[in-house]
């Protein structure tokens, strides 16, 4: 997970550099940005679920693979739909393999879930904050493939330590007869906290697409693009441990909940800024308010559903976010193009209010009270 990331932060940093030097604008960024989403979406919602019927170890050899592929497509791409393909293709690898590596995490030690989780996306946020540190290092001395090359050989020689690695699969009699995980959703726990869920991935696709473009624009030093992706993953590398303790102690939907409706704020508020430092201050305070409070959405999601069912619920909420997260990069470029900053964050505070204000609604107070203390 964290090499894969850290190919997404590569990529999510040169998109001012595809800007001045390939003449792509905004609207073409940001289909790059969401074509990825769409992809891991179907591949999560499909494929993800065979990782419950044994497949575990081959879908996360196969999807490292295939991310390498895309990754060499990107090194080498110089229009927009070479850039597409590429991404198409990193996306799928990213949603056959993140499931799988979820479901691992999971089912090996329920009883420190939140724990697990939290480091987890730890070590995935660590990965993105590299991303922005190869491409600095890489781009200017080098060229624009550099970084997407050196992603390359990291994510194959990972791919291939996995695909050697002895994994407990999903016993015969315990897998599912379901093909795809659809079906949870009638459940009114894992709907809505899916729903509190996507109002995170409404925030990352608004904020991947923009981030660069709009420093940029703000005529900041071009080491405060690169440089606010890496601060903005400090916090998730020091606290995630953290924050998944504190929410599997405190309600993990409740926490979260509370986080993402503050993230709402947040993204209000950056409608209305023009100075980049002070953007990058509050944008750091709010990575470390996310570290604590957002991984309690996969927590809540698993508690929520059976363990033989882990992939498939893992692959339905990632799903369900990467399909958000699409449309909302792709919309996101359109509506600062046409309309402008503050129009484009201030929608994007508004629909995170209303998806989790919906989700805490469907879920009901019993998922939103401290869990009681089990006492021997």
């Amino acid at each position: 997970m964290g090499v894969l990331a850290a190919g997404y932060g590569v990529m999510f940093t040169m998109l001012d550099d595809w800007r001045s030097e390939y003449g792509i604008q905004e609207a073409g960024l940001s289909m790059i940005i969401a074509v990825g989403f769409f992809t891991s979406f179907l591949a999560q919602l499909t494929i993800a679920p065979y990782a419950d019927k044994g497949h575990a170890r081959k879908l996360m050899a196969f999807g490292m693979a295939s991310n390498a592929v895309g990754a060499l497509i990107m090194a080498f791409g110089s229009t927009l739909p070479a850039f597409i393909l590429g991404r198409f293709i990193m996306g799928i690898g990213a949603g056959i393999a993140i499931p799988a590596i979820k479901r691992i995490v999971i089912v090996s030690d329920p009883e420190n879930v939140g724990a697990n989780l939290g480091r987890g996306v730890s070590i995935e946020v660590g990965g993105f904050a590299i991303g922005p540190v190869i491409a600095a290092l890489t781009v200017d001395s080098i060229n624009l493939a550099a970084p997407f090359l050196l992603i390359a050989v990291f994510i194959a020689a990972t791919g291939a330590i996995i695909s050697r690695l002895k994994i407990t699969e999903t016993a015969v009699e315990d897998r599912t007869d379901e093909r795809f995980a659809i079906d949870l959703l009638k459940n009114r726990a894992v709907l809505g906290s899916v729903l509190v869920g996507l109002a995170l991935y409404v925030m990352i696709g608004v904020y991947d697409s923009l981030w660069v473009i709009i420093m940029d624009d703000l005529r900041a030093p071009h080491w405060v693009g690169n440089a606010g992706v890496a601060l903005f993953g400090l916090p998730w590398i020091f606290f995630g441990t953290v924050g998944g303790k504190f929410a599997q102690k405190y309600g993990p939907l409740r926490v979260s909940a509370f986080g993402l409706a503050m993230g709402s704020l947040y993204m209000t508020s950056y409608g209305f800024m023009t100075m980049p430092y002070l953007m990058l201050g509050i944008g750091l305070t709010q990575s470390i308010l996310d570290s604590l409070t957002v991984t309690g959405i996969g927590i809540a999601v698993a508690q929520a559903t059976p363990p033989e069912r882990q992939a498939g619920a893992s692959g339905l909420l990632g799903g369900m976010q990467t399909l958000t997260g699409g449309l909302a990069a792709m919309s996101a470029g359109t509506m600062y193009e046409h309309f402008g900053q503050a129009f484009a964050f201030t929608s994007t505070g508004v629909a995170m209010a209303i998806l989790v204000g919906l989700g805490c609604v469907l879920v009901g107070k019993k998922w939103l009270q401290k869990p009681q203390a089990v006492t021997a």
